[in-house]
């Protein structure tokens, strides 16, 4: 006596979707059916089946079930293929758990790199600062993004910091260039201890990318009067 669609699926340990999915695909052929128009399924169809769930659960796709053909016999390449599939995939999950801990432990922003993200948790850390830092993390190569993280870790703030932070975009003539003068010598500070903040040697995109969307991201999110501030100290120093 055969089988029907639902006693196969359940001496497989599968569901009748599924087996009627592996139709669907081509992984199990049709049976013959009774004179009644109902399929009958004999041990090839449930050995199939047993197989084709068996792969499935280990982890292959059903068109790579489909690529291995009808032999019965032990697809080594295949496993191993899926073996440092799997491998790769571990290490990428041990990677995730590790920056998920930090983030944890810091208190850190989810938008920013591992590298930038427990700077971006300090006090003192303006909204302004972490938006350009959330920028630079994807314009800078992995030189440049490292010295901006380790700038932000151990540079502290300083008064002429909260004031250009605060400088209205129609701060006046004289407000601007004294500003600028008192930023030259932390700017200059800056520029000894991390060089590596304008290397843009490996930003993904080139250099030129880089200096055109450091350019964008700048004029997005400073006003008028700190742009003016920053040619000034550029010019300055």
């Amino acid at each position: 006596m055969a089988w029907s669609t639902r006693e196969l699926a359940e001496l497989a340990g599968t569901s009748l979707r599924a087996v009627r999915h592996y139709h669907d695909v081509g992984l199990l052929p049709e049976p013959e059916r009774r004179p009644n128009g109902y399929k009958q399924y004999g041990v090839a169809h449930l050995v199939k089946v047993l197989r084709i769930k068996r792969l499935a659960d280990l982890g292959f796709s059903l068109p790579q079930i489909a690529a291995m053909g009808d032999d019965d016999g032990h697809p080594e390449e295949a496993l191993r293929s899926l073996d440092a599939e799997l491998a790769a995939r571990i290490e990428e999950l041990q990677r995730v758990r590790l920056e998920l801990a930090a983030i944890l432990r810091e208190s850190a922003p989810t938008d920013l790199p591992p590298e930038l993200a427990p700077a971006a948790a300090q006090d003192g850390i303006s909204a302004t600062d972490r938006k350009f830092m959330v920028a630079m993390s994807r314009i800078l190569g992995p030189r440049a993004v490292e010295a901006y993280a380790e700038l932000f870790r151990s540079t502290p703030s300083f008064p002429q910091d909260r004031e250009f932070e605060t400088l209205p975009p129609d701060a006046d003539e004289a407000t601007r260039a004294d500003l600028a003068a008192r930023m030259v010598p932390l700017a200059r500070e800056v520029a000894a201890r991390f060089p590596a903040v304008n290397d843009l040697s490996d930003a993904p995109r080139g250099a030129d990318f880089a200096r055109r969307s450091i350019g964008t991201t700048l004029r997005d999110l400073y006003n008028p009067a700190q742009l003016d501030v920053m040619v000034r100290i550029h010019d300055l120093m």
